[in-house]
């Protein structure tokens, strides 16, 4: 497929309305070969002949010569450059030599694990003796026991997950001591997704499956892979815990890959609003599925997925009906059967289309695609290289193509494509010294091992503080020096990974029986649900689950749930119970849920806090970084139209708030500019909401965040002026708010660029936000509260004011 003839056909279709602003042509790239200064085993190099590979490109070659030095590395090159090698033939090749060694295989999700195990037994399937020295499996919570004995006692590598590693075999390390006396790699791919809640807590695990080691006295080499990020060398050396070598010099060709900025079309005339972004998208792919060309479409969340296939089913089975099931979703959230099946099918060309969030943004192996639609911009410029580079493995031609949405980042970035192309991509932010994380890995390390004292070199300076605070807990015992675990329940099973909240919410689909009656009717057993008149047992369905934390924003009463496209409403939210009970039903909007929060400084803090609030003076703020606690609730919800962006009715909200202790950047300008602001006629704490709405979209360029990881507000309760906070969405915060804090100025210098950029003339989505009460059409301050307006001179003159003081 031409695909410069297929933008060239579409710019003349009745369709087009100026969207195409930019086309960037990343050049094609020949390969770079280098040669080993010890040739590879016959058996080796007998297999990658067999799969076509005769020589190795420069990144493989300078890998394996690090590692068979007896350096831990972690290589950094471009998608589908072949960085497996640089971890799956230093791994063959000592196997080859010492039967016995052994190595983990760590990936971020199952997917990966499976889809690499594949990988790892096509080589057995090519050489005799690799089957005979190489036994393989994966080591999840999907192995069957019998196979889990049998991978423990007789397996010479274990792909698994961090998951997995943390609660079912560090706890158990007893029965693997001949594993870990024999282990020599740990092979760590996709660090780049070990970023935030997850990338803390992980280095954690890492730093107890080092302790782990030692104590069975093996010192494995790490082999660690990643997407291209600022900071691979930090990142890798943060996560394990040791000295990493950089491989970054990429060898492997590219095809060329056409980058598409794409900015849907004005719907009015003061340029305020323009056409959905969904639809923009809904449109491309349905033509590229028309034309044959396999598409995959990212979006931000979980709603865009689903909207977005529900979209394109519904266009194709208009316009060709027999592609509406070539298209399917996929998201986090549904069940492993299902996500494992949407793999396969995309991977063997059975679909020619897939809408996902970022969960397909990893190198799970779905075969070769044509194009990537990015809708909206993913966060990071590392996570839009990587969604665009799902197409066009191989020397193929390839398309990507950023919708971008009518957001402040978004629409700075379709207008100065330049800053895109030109910026490296961001840093990967983790902090494994987050008081919340170490303290729930500490009690997991003390029921492994006994803690003793210079177990610090593992887990830092805190370590003592807090394990002493877990003693009075009673949860840790001190025993000459040392704390012994003393509890009688398991802590790996208390703690996830992939948030800091240790709580989830189950959403379970309610039987038909009972779908149009009240829970309270409802009898539950444990041989399913019966309604109040029935003698007939129905059994709900598990759909889905979500985090804690975002369940009373996703699953209040009467909110619209998606799933596989479908609609759902929410008939309660269990918050006791930690389940939400939805029920089937055909419905023409989705809903959005409406917050209101507060913040207050935290002025009583632990020890290990007491050097905060952290302070210093830019231009003519104060500015600091400390504690706080924000209450927020979720009050109401307005119901959006499909295929619009129309508000067509809006609903209260009755839940508890949520309190959350996290870290904050705040910044309180000078009294004399608010007053020089007034006297223009202007209301400054309208330009301040401006500025925080700015800084909210634009911190995430500067901390390697979604835009989801962190928060606003503006409030003067606290400091007795009008006061801009930005916090971490996280107990204990994450380090954003704190990366904000050391870049303030650049951070405000981005957020005026941003302002200036901008054509609007009173403010509008792209820059500080739309200058109306919220919602458009209804202003009961019971329901929405009375937040102050963001005005875009008034942010535009304080933003002037502070960076060319």
């Amino acid at each position: 497929m031409d695909l410069a003839a297929f933008l060239d056909n579409f710019r003349k279709s009745h369709s087009y309305q100026g969207q195409i602003v930019h086309i960037h042509r990343v050049p094609k790239r020949e390969a770079v070969y280098c040669e080993l200064s010890n040739p590879l085993p016959d058996e080796l190099a007998s297999a990658l002949r067999k799969i076509g590979i005769s020589k190795l490109y420069s990144h493989q070659v300078n890998a394996i010569e690090n590692v068979r030095n007896g350096k831990s590395i972690v290589v950094v090159t471009g998608t589908a450059s072949g960085k497996t090698l640089c971890y799956n033939i230093p791994v063959l090749e000592t196997l080859l030599n010492e039967p016995t060694a052994k190595a983990f295989y760590i990936f971020p999700t199952k997917a990966l694990a499976q889809d690499q195990l594949r990988g790892l037994r096509r080589w057995a399937e090519l050489e005799p003796t690799l089957a005979q020295i190489m036994k393989t499996g994966t080591y999840d919570g999907d192995t069957p026991p019998t196979t889990r004995r049998k991978l423990r006692d007789e397996a010479s590598i274990i792909l698994t997950n961090p998951d997995m590693l943390h609660q079912g075999i560090l706890p158990y390390h007893t029965r693997w001591n001949r594993f870990f006396a024999d282990l020599r790699y740990i092979i760590i791919d996709e660090i780049h997704a070990y970023r935030g809640v997850f990338g803390s807590n992980v280095a954690n695990v890492i730093r107890r499956l080092n302790r782990v080691c030692d104590f069975y006295g093996s010192k494995p080499q790490f082999i660690c892979c990643s997407a291209t990020i600022a900071n691979p060398t930090e990142l890798a050396q943060k996560l394990t815990g040791v000295s990493m070598k950089l491989i970054d010099n990429d060898g492997s060709p590219r095809g060329e890959k056409l980058f598409v900025f794409w900015n849907p079309p004005v719907i009015d005339v003061g340029a305020m609003e323009r056409r959905s972004s969904n639809i923009e998208a809904q449109l491309l792919m349905t033509e590229l599925i028309k034309s044959g060309i396999q598409t995959i479409t990212f979006g931000r969340a979980r709603i865009v997925a689903e909207l977005m296939y529900r979209y394109v089913r519904d266009s194709l089975k208009r316009k060709k009906p027999e592609l509406a099931d070539k298209v399917r979703p996929y998201r986090g959230g549904y069940l492993p059967e299902e996500r494992r099946k949407i793999e396969q099918q995309l991977f063997s060309g059975e679909l020619l289309g897939v809408t996902s969030t970022n969960a397909l943004e990893l190198g799970i192996d779905i075969g070769s695609l044509d194009a990537s639609i990015i809708v909206g911009f993913p966060g990071t410029i590392a996570s839009t290289w990587q969604q665009a580079g799902r197409a066009g493995r191989g020397s193929e031609e390839s398309l990507a193509v950023f919708i971008a949405y009518n957001d402040p980042i978004d629409q700075y970035l379709v207008k100065h494509p330049d800053y895109f192309f030109g910026q490296s991509p961001e840093s990967a932010i983790i902090d494994p010294q987050n008081p919340y994380i170490l303290a729930n890995h500490l009690r997991c390390a003390a029921f492994e091992l006994p803690l003793k004292q210079n177990d610090s070199l593992y887990f830092g300076t805190q370590m003592h503080a807090i394990a002493e605070a877990i003693e009075e807990e009673g949860n840790l015992k001190k025993i000459d020096g040392a704390w012994y675990y003393a509890s009688t329940e398991f802590p790996a099973k208390d703690v996830n990974l992939r948030t800091i909240s240790e709580n989830t919410f189950t959403i379970v689909e309610l039987p038909t029986a009972i779908q149009s009656k009240r829970l309270d009717d409802v009898e539950f057993t444990t041989s399913g649900i019966y309604p109040s008149s029935s003698q007939t047992p129905e059994q709900p369905r598990v759909i889905g689950e979500v985090d804690s934390i975002s369940a009373p924003e996703i699953l209040y009463p009467e909110a619209v749930y998606m799933h596989e496209g479908e609609t759902y409403l929410v008939d309660e939210l269990d918050l006791q119970g930690k389940v939400a009970y939805v029920r089937r039903a055909e419905v023409d909007y989705y809903t959005q849920a409406i917050l209101d929060s507060s913040i207050r400084i935290n002025n009583t803090t632990s020890e290990s806090l007491d050097s905060f609030p952290l302070k210093k003076e830019w231009s003519k703020c104060l500015v600091y970084y400390g504690p706080a606690i924000v209450t927020w609730a979720t009050t109401g919800f307005k119901k959006i139209k499909f295929y619009s962006l129309d508000s067509i009715g809006y609903g209260k909200v009755n839940l508890p708030p949520q309190h959350l202790e996290t870290m904050a950047l705040w910044i309180i300008p000078p009294k004399d500019l608010l007053d020089e602001i007034q006297t223009r006629g202007l209301k400054p704490v309208e330009g301040l909401v401006g500025i925080r709405n700015l800084a909210v979209h634009v911190l995430p360029l500067f901390a390697m965040c979604d835009k989801q990881d962190i928060g606003g507000i503006v409030d003067s309760s606290n400091t007795g002026l009008p006061t801009i906070f930005i916090y971490d969405r996280y107990p204990g915060g994450l380090g954003f708010a704190e990366k904000g804090y050391k870049t303030i100025e650049d951070l405000m210098y981005s957020c005026l660029e941003v302002i200036n950029g901008c054509e609007c003339e009173e403010g509008c989505p792209s820059c500080v936000g739309i200058p109306i009460l919220r919602p458009p059409i209804h202003t009961d301050p019971d329901i929405f509260g009375a937040s102050p307006i963001p005005n875009k001179e008034a942010a535009k003159v304080i933003l002037e004011n502070l960076c060319n003081s």
